[in-house]
């Protein structure tokens, strides 16, 4: 598995004078899911990617423009799906991504 992902920005975010037009988002070391909850992540819950989203990513991204709205909804579901990945295990990735013979 890849140990970091690049997201390229449906809508640029800008940061003083910089435009970012994509994010590298790599995967989380266990000291950075501190006063976090692994179920919460798992289940996508949005406080707790807030928060873990500007210990992972490139260029840094902080809690305030994920919170006030600089980042667009479907980018932050996008950068969510990528962390989710990174913390389910090889089995469970395998099976969601086989095809269901029923």
């Amino acid at each position: 598995m890849t140990k970091s992902v690049t997201i390229d920005l449906e809508t640029p975010l800008e940061q003083g004078d910089h435009k970012i037009d994509s994010l590298t988002i790599r995967k989380p070391a266990p000291g950075e899911l501190r006063g976090l909850s692994l179920s919460h992540l798992l289940n996508g819950d949005a406080d707790s990617h807030i928060k873990l989203l500007p210990r992972i990513t490139m260029p840094l991204i902080t809690e305030d423009e994920i919170k006030g709205g600089k980042i667009d909804v479907s980018d932050f579901s996008a950068m969510v799906n990528e962390v989710i990945d990174f913390l389910l295990p090889p089995l469970a990735r395998a099976s969601l991504q086989k095809p269901s013979m029923n």
